[in-house]
């Protein structure tokens, strides 16, 4: 496991006392396995702590392949065309990872499809301001691994965006323009002043930082490391 400690001079105040709210941020990407299956490890390291309603989960931009295509292709295309390879082999890195994230519980299709996603990260940015943010970003990439929705059709990611309670208006008013396109560039560049080179990037409490899609375990020993828990008033 290797950590980043957060330089001081640019990390936020954290959380200052024991018991206190802990923000952990996510820089992710929606199309990136690692950041599927990362997210959930950390949601469950999360889930098994008695105290987890103390950490808030926050979803930061950050698009892998900025230059991709707005038109979709398959995986296989445009991993080729990125970083050259053969089709074949790009296929057998995808069973790989489809059999880690099938013995994890998660759905994993290989018919999955890839494009442009920066639309995406401005509604993201959209949800995060409304609040729902993680609710919106879960429906989408779940939904989008398990080969049950085009998150590249503008309808379907606007229909998705309802289902979480976003208004489907305002959700096209951002798609037909350029709102939040500065909100998400911003994640990307303060994602990269914190040591990040690639996603799934964890944050905890602008303490520590954790790359990669680490184990459950080692997201609970740094929940653990960062947010101690609380022993009641009188426990011995």
């Amino acid at each position: 496991m290797s950590l980043l400690r957060i330089d001081t001079s640019i990390r936020a105040r954290g959380s200052q006392s024991r018991g206190a709210p802990v923000v952990v941020e996510l820089w992710t990407d929606l199309g990136c396995p690692w950041c599927y299956v990362g997210k959930h490890r950390l949601q469950r390291a999360i889930d098994r702590r008695p105290d987890a309603d103390r950490f808030q989960i926050k979803l930061r931009s950050f698009e892998l392949n900025p230059d991709a295509p707005r038109e979709p292709e398959s995986i296989e295309s445009a991993f080729t065309r990125s970083h050259g390879g053969n089709a074949e082999a790009v296929l057998s890195a995808e069973r790989r990872i489809q059999g880690i994230a099938q013995r994890e519980g998660l759905a994993f299709s290989l018919d999955r499809l890839n494009a442009n996603t920066f639309d995406f990260h401005r509604i993201l940015q959209h949800a995060n301001e409304q609040g729902r943010g993680l609710e919106f970003f879960s429906n989408v990439q779940d939904r989008f691994f398990a080969g049950e929705l085009n998150p590249f059709d503008p309808s379907a990611l606007t229909r998705a965006a309802g289902t979480v309670g976003l208004a489907v208006d305002r959700v096209l008013e951002v798609l037909t323009g350029q709102d939040y396109a500065e909100a998400a560039h911003s994640d990307r560049r303060e994602g990269q002043e914190l040591g990040l080179s690639g996603v799934p990037f964890v944050v905890f409490d602008r303490r520590v930082a954790a790359p990669g899609a680490q184990s459950v375990e080692v997201y609970e020993q740094i929940l653990e490391q960062v947010a101690p828990l609380t022993t009641p008033m009188g426990a011995r």
